[in-house]
């Protein structure tokens, strides 16, 4: 099935949700939340996670410093400014190692996305690595939590427990998944970031992208923006993309 066809369906069959009690009082209010430019409640000790995936993270720390692995947080909620800030300060980096501006977005988003579609907007996803050993430099690297590197025993506790606590791996090695590169720090509480997806998914992208001084804006036509939602914000673990509802 296409990829195209695929998406007409997804929409389709969980279109229902649009209207749910549980989502933001009025669309506008919902575009904010999920592209970050609202002011969600956050919870959290040197992190903000709304509240039920905070409590699941709090529990799932818990029971990892039991087995001796004392895990430590890099990233969690971004506001849409400083992931405007991330992709305007790499695409300017760009520029200057003289990429054009389509090699510049490519290159960007093999780890980072367009500011207004980062599921770090939503206070549901977070960035992982033990406090031991100390990593000197760039610690979100996917060498260091394969094989004998320093965050490896941390990347097998969370293959082990996290899905326990609601915690899955967003962008993995599954190797039909197109989009962003293997991300073996970043989880998503599922619970609550599978409904922010289907809500996501209703959001006119385009006209959300337009103005905002995103550099090489200009080139996130509607072609392009059909792309990138297709194989980036879809281009995720099955495990997070369609699962049923009982």
């Amino acid at each position: 099935m296409k990829t195209t066809t695929f998406l007409s369906l997804f929409l389709l069959l969980n279109s229902h949700l649009h209207l749910s009690a549980q989502e933001p009082s009025s669309l506008s209010s919902q575009t904010l939340l999920l592209t970050g430019q609202g002011s969600p409640v956050l919870i959290g000790d040197q992190y903000g996670l709304v509240k039920e995936a905070a409590v699941a993270f709090e529990k799932m720390t818990q029971a990892a410093a039991q087995d001796s692995i004392i895990i430590q947080v890099v990233s969690s909620y971004r506001s849409f400014d400083r992931q405007l800030a991330i992709w305007n300060r790499k695409f300017t980096k760009n520029e200057t190692l003289g990429l054009t501006p389509e090699q510049n977005i490519k290159k960007i988003t093999e780890y980072s996305t367009i500011p207004g579609t980062s599921r770090h907007h939503w206070g549901t996803d977070i960035d992982l690595i033990a406090v031991e050993p100390k990593v000197e430099g760039d610690v979100l690297l996917a060498r260091l939590f394969e094989n004998e590197g320093p965050y490896a025993a941390l990347k097998k506790w969370m293959d082990e427990h996290a899905n326990s606590f609601g915690f899955h791996l967003v962008y993995t090695k599954e190797e039909k998944r197109k989009g962003f590169q293997y991300e073996p720090w970043h989880y998503s509480y599922l619970p609550t970031s599978k409904k922010y997806l289907e809500w996501y998914l209703n959001l006119e992208l385009e006209s959300i992208l337009k103005n905002k001084n995103i550099l090489g804006e200009e080139y996130f036509t509607e072609e392009y923006i059909q792309h990138y939602l297709e194989e980036y914000i879809l281009g995720i673990s099955s495990e997070l993309l369609l699962q049923k509802k009982e």
